[in-house]
């Protein structure tokens, strides 16, 4: 498949990346990290004003989506900038809102749907793929669990838990709460919102790789070693080559699986972005050497996610199974 972003879509990357640079997502990573979410939100505000969060929503419910390529493209640049919060996961709920409403079950989706397509509220989702605990549970105005046929709306949740990430905070929705819908529906709902969670997280995964591979360049460049930029060195050229070419080989699969949601190519498109990303953040953790190690440089905010990301909403075993069941 050969893929091309048309110039609009090409124009709202541009924008997004212009957007998040002045928007200072390190220190919003940081502060996220530790509880504060103060400045997560104010980026979350800038994300809302420019129509991220009303791209999987049907302009029925105040959206102008379901727009899948779209979405890819914001996600690419949320990595790129390691925007903090539960974004793909707020997606996912919306997501799983309209096919509900798509089914018969439309109260949920008129009580909830433009709070979030506005960016008014977020939104963390737990499902059998994502497993028992929520993302950002003590910062999403909903907690959304879809387990057993039945989606409810969390009473709160447990003990938050920090994860490799540190931006990536976790908790597990506590019992009971609100039902909302119960049923076949809600599986099959749950089922459509797990491969646009996936599509997302492997969008922000090829975004993550992208920055590891621009930052190490940028640092292949300035350290020198026996007198040269160790940039200069033959095995240090291979090994960025060799990321680059792993991730060109994902871009055209996340935005091909973007295109046709089809399960085949959801599951491509995240084991290659997720183990592409992953391979980025190696190589960019041995040629930084020791100071690649520190919590205190940049760069971690990228490696830690890139090792999250591949194994959010399912390993890349799991993924693997299904190109292979897709493929049978």
């Amino acid at each position: 498949m050969r893929f091309l972003l048309d110039d609009e879509q090409r124009e709202f990357a541009r924008s997004l990346d212009a957007m998040l640079t002045a928007a200072d997502t390190v220190a919003a990573a940081r502060a996220w990290g530790v509880g504060e979410h103060g400045p997560g939100r104010a980026v979350w505000a800038r994300l809302a004003d420019a129509g991220v969060f009303a791209l999987p929503v049907p302009e029925e419910y105040e959206g102008v989506g379901p727009l899948s390529v779209e979405t890819a493209v914001a996600f690419v640049e949320l990595g790129r900038h390691a925007v903090p919060g539960p974004v793909v996961e707020t997606v996912a709920a919306a997501v799983l809102l309209t096919r509900l409403a798509e089914a018969g079950e439309r109260e949920p989706a008129k009580r909830f749907l433009p709070s979030l397509a506005s960016g008014a509220a977020s939104a963390t989702l737990t499902s059998p793929r994502s497993g028992p605990l929520a993302l950002d549970a003590d910062a999403a105005d909903l907690v959304l669990t879809a387990v057993d046929g039945e989606l409810r709306l969390a009473p709160g949740h447990a003990r938050v838990r920090r994860s490799l990430d540190p931006a990536r905070r976790l908790a597990a929705p506590l019992p009971g709460g609100e039902l909302l819908a119960s049923g076949p529906a809600v599986t099959a709902a749950a089922r459509h919102a797990t491969a646009w969670a996936a599509l997302a997280t492997a969008a922000q995964s090829l975004g993550v790789g992208l920055a590891l591979l621009d930052r190490t360049v940028a640092y292949a460049k300035q350290r020198a070693q026996f007198g040269a930029p160790i940039g200069t060195f033959q095995a240090v050229k291979h090994r960025l080559a060799d990321v680059l070419v792993r991730l060109e080989f994902a871009r055209p699969l996340v935005f091909g699986a973007a295109t046709t949601l089809a399960p085949r190519d959801v599951a491509a498109a995240k084991v290659s972005a997720g183990e592409s990303a992953y391979g980025a953040a190696r190589a960019a953790l041995q040629l930084h050497g020791a100071i690649g190690y520190t919590a205190e440089f940049d760069l971690s905010l990228w490696l830690t996610k890139a090792r999250a990301l591949r194994g959010a909403w399912g390993d890349p075993g799991v993924w693997r199974g299904r190109v292979l069941a897709a493929r049978e």
